[in-house]
Parts: structure tokens; sequence; C-alpha cells
């Protein structure tokens, strides 16, 4: 599909769009263009969640959330909004556009999938004779014949807060239940905005996927951990760490996943470019990786050197952390040692003004 905004361009844009800059007013002329060309329609449909990725996109404020939606996007369906309801949504909307479309159609998936009870703990329709259809058949019928599966928040992608111990429906994450198609990964509880129609954007503008990372995420938008640009680094560079929530300090004693947490926030910002988790006094809790929120939301990971422990060397943070995460802190702790502003130096400096 031929666009006049090329893949470099896009990229270029997606990865340094920061709070000031409205990602889906920059993509919508692109996007109605791909559209207008016969652009591969879009499902959106739900299991195990809140619905809170679906509130997160209806917050696109440039353009509305309509004009996204019926002009920028290509949906035929989607379970809030949608005119279509019971057999007539079934059918029509999604079995129908799978059938008349086999892999030329992208399904985006919101929420976990329920395998308990043979799939009976979300039943999202009936056939004709009257018999439920669980979400779990639901999904393995459209995803099996879509060019590629969307995850939407961090239940879709890894199994979220519907597959945390102790589990009572056995939830799990779409790529457990749908094999052989490709997946891509927008996790977040919820996730931002600019993520998802970025996403939905490469896929219809360029009819591919974005350059993934190990755990399926459009690397544009989850390439960095927000530890490289909270605002509060400076304190971590120094060894000041906060206590209790309302101090100045790095916030990784009480429970922050800055290090571990893949995402643009920090620059991206919500709220229509006004605030981040940090910014408003809060924690990072993690919410875009795997792990989540299966790990303690407000106390210091165990496996997270902080106060005393930043004076180890740079080799002990890596074989501690591993990864992507360990070469950025690693790397960082290291080059703070070096010059003195953490570890040992820093300690005897203090030790001779105290004398």
């Amino acid at each position: 599909m031929s666009s006049k905004l090329s893949r470099r361009d896009f990229l270029k844009m997606c990865a340094g769009s920061a709070a000031v800059i409205s990602l889906s007013s920059y993509l919508a002329p692109f996007m109605k263009e791909a559209v207008a060309a016969g652009a591969p329609p879009v499902i959106w449909i739900q299991g195990a969640s809140c619905t809170g990725c679906s509130i997160s996109l209806l917050n696109t404020v440039h353009p509305d959330i309509k004009e996204v939606l019926t002009k920028v996007i290509s949906l035929t369906y989607h379970p809030n909004i949608s005119a279509a309801a019971g057999d007539l949504a079934i059918k029509e909307a999604i079995y129908k556009v799978a059938e008349t479309n086999p892999k030329n159609f992208f399904l985006v998936v919101e929420g976990a999938v329920p395998t308990g009870a043979e799939g009976r703990f979300c039943m999202v329709g009936e056939t004709e004779n009257g018999e439920p259809i669980v979400f779990e058949k639901l999904i393995k019928d459209i995803g099996s014949k879509a060019k590629a599966i969307i995850n939407f928040g961090t239940c879709s992608a890894y199994g979220g807060i519907p597959a945390t111990s102790p589990n009572p429906t056995d939830c799990k994450p779409v790529s457990k239940v749908v094999k052989n198609v490709p997946i891509i990964n927008v996790p977040g509880c919820p996730p931002h905005p600019d993520w998802m129609v970025g996403t939905i954007a490469h896929v219809l503008l360029y009819n591919d996927l974005p350059e993934l990372d190990s755990f399926g995420r459009p690397k544009m938008f989850f390439e960095r951990i927000i530890h490289d640009n909270c605002q509060r680094r400076q304190y971590f560079d120094n060894a000041i760490f906060a206590k209790t929530f309302g101090e100045m300090g790095c916030m990784l004693e009480l429970g922050c996943k800055g290090p571990y947490a893949h995402c643009d926030a920090t620059t991206r910002l919500w709220n229509n470019g006004n605030n981040w988790c940090v910014g408003c006094g809060g924690v990072c809790i993690g919410c875009t990786e795997p792990q989540f929120p299966a790990w303690p939301m407000y106390e210091r990971m165990p496996d997270m050197p902080v106060g005393p422990a930043t004076s180890v060397t740079a080799d002990q943070i890596g074989l501690v952390l591993g990864g992507a995460t360990a070469l950025g802190i690693a790397g960082h702790l290291a080059g703070n040692i070096i010059t003195g502003r953490i570890g040992p130096k820093k300690a005897d400096e203090a030790k001779e003004g105290e004398a």
C-alpha cells in the first residue's frame, strides 16, 4: 500500500513525539488515505477486562474519537460503541467480516481469555440454536483467520490482573490460546491512546507489523525504560531515595518499577499531555511488563540495589538485573561510581566531611 508518509518518517514521528504533539492528529490524514484505498478492516473484541483500554482510546483528543473510529482506523466492530449487538453483531459484524477477508483483517483483542469451565466464565453470544458462544471459541475462530492479532492492554498481552493467582477462571493471554498467527502486544493498564492508534496506523499504512521486542511490543513505543528519562533521575544519580510518599527523591525504595518498565510515558505524558504516574507523585507500577501485577506493588524489588548497595560494581548489578535493563542501570551506575558521585569515593568524602 502506498503512502506519502515513509516508514522511516513514521517511526521517527512515533518514537520522537512528545506531549505537545498529538500523534492521532498527525497521522489522521495519512490514515484516511489508507482507509480510502482499501486498508484491511479491524475487528475489536473484549474478553476478561475492565474495558479500560477502550476508555483510554476514547480519550483521544485530536481528532476526536468519532473521527478516529469512523475515518481513521477502519473499525468494523467494537462491543461498546457499535450499533450492532447480539446475533447481528456476531454473525454480520464479526464472523462474516472474518470469513470474507481471510488473512486480510486485523483482530484487536482487549482482555484475557478465560479457559476454565470450558470457557463459560465469558460468554459473548449464542448460536442460531441458542448454544452459548464463549470468548475462547470466538477468539480461536476469528483469530485463526486474521492477518495478525493486536493485543491492547496487559490482560490480552500477558494475562494481566485476570490471570494473576489464584486465577479461578483460568485466564490466559491470547498467545496461549491462538497459535500460528502473528501477534503484536501493546501492553499497559491501560495503554496510552497514541500507542494504540500508532500501532494500528502502522499495520494499516504499511500492511505489515512494526519491529517488535522480545515480548512482542512495538519498539517505537516500548524500547526505552522509564528510568532513562524519569524526572527524578537526578536523585538516583546522587543516591537520594525517598522513604515516604511526598518526599523528594528517587522512589525505588517505595516500589517504583522504573528500571524494569519499558515505555515512553515520561515524554509522551497522559491526559492530553498533562501528567504521568511519577509526575503526579506515584510510583511506576510497571504495568507494561509481563510480570504485572504479580509483584510487590509498593515494596522495593529485592533484586534492585539501592542505598548502600549503590556502591556495588556494574558487573554485580548486571548479574542481578539481567537483560537490556541491566545494561542501562549497570552502565549508569558504573558511570556514577567512576565519577565519584556515588559509591566508595562518595562515602569516603562524606567521612572526611564529618571528620
